[in-house]
């Protein structure tokens, strides 16, 4: 059966003058002239994400949409009706939120975080965004310390909202974030904690001592990159550590303090130098 709103990998069987129809368990498939490689024969196999049109067909693109079924994602409204609105995702068709599955009425222009999923009753692809339902509440396969892909959701008074790996919801501490994150940005993070309630802290570096090698190195490589000095103390700013370095002050003393021990940087007042006589 051909997964609705989804990749399907599917042969080519017949030439048309619009195009070629591709074969499934669901009958031909059209994939337009337009979306088809140059150097297609028939009897080729053709990955291809599968949706339905404007009049409701079930119909191919090789076009990657930004979401597919069971995925979150931030997208933007690009008009709404008397029904509900519509996302840009990439496709031809827009992606339609009906008014139920609005938490308030969308706006043209502003960008929502939606869930993608498959309506049961009219075998649509629709998007809702009320989408903690679908998230997993039971994260038995994470471990703290974990790397994570992570999605910018929501932002309140305590920190940024992300959903991890496309499953579950965490957060960001505001304190411990130094560069501007924006809804929808994907990010990679990692597994701080998961507490006795099941709820995940995430955070962009590795926790302890883990991330001391890496970022040792990092301090190296931009030291040499930048002729042997950087304007960095202990007296620098987070902003100021992070904008250079993309870690947070914490990690940069842990770091600088094992260069510093091993004698592969001189720290000065208002600097840090590559020690030459290493």
């Amino acid at each position: 059966m051909v997964a609705l709103g989804d990749y399907n990998e599917l042969e080519i069987i017949k030439q048309v003058d619009f195009g070629v129809y591709l074969d499934s368990e669901d009958g031909e498939i059209l994939l337009p002239q337009k979306y088809l490689p140059e150097d297609y024969r028939i009897g080729d196999l053709i990955r291809v994400f599968v949706y339905r049109d404007s009049e409701d067909r079930i119909i191919a693109t090789t076009l990657q949409p930004k979401a597919k079924v069971g995925d979150f994602a931030a997208l933007e409204v690009k008009q709404t009706s008397n029904y509900g609105a519509f996302l840009d995702w990439g496709l031809e068709k827009d992606l339609f939120v009906p008014f139920q599955n609005q938490r308030d009425k969308m706006q043209p222009g502003s960008k929502y975080v939606v869930y993608v999923y498959l309506d049961e009753n009219s075998d649509r692809i629709v998007a809702t965004a009320k989408y903690e339902k679908y998230l997993n509440k039971n994260p038995e396969d994470l471990r703290e310390g974990d790397e994570a892909d992570l999605l910018i959701v929501g932002f309140t008074d305590l920190g940024i909202k992300v959903i991890i790996n496309n499953c579950y919801q965490g957060i960001l501490y505001k304190n411990e974030v130094f560069r501007q994150l924006k809804l929808g940005e994907r990010t990679i993070g990692y597994i701080r904690k998961i507490r006795e309630d099941q709820k995940i802290d995430v955070s962009l570096q590795r926790s302890g001592y883990a991330e001391v090698p890496d970022a040792a190195e990092q301090i190296l490589q931009k030291l040499k990159a930048s002729g042997g000095r950087l304007p960095l103390s202990d007296n620098s700013t987070p902003e100021a550590i992070y904008d250079t370095l993309g870690m947070s002050k914490k990690t940069f003393k842990k770091a600088l303090g094992s260069l510093y021990r091993n004698g592969r940087v001189i720290i000065n007042p208002d600097s840090i130098s590559i020690n030459a006589q290493q």
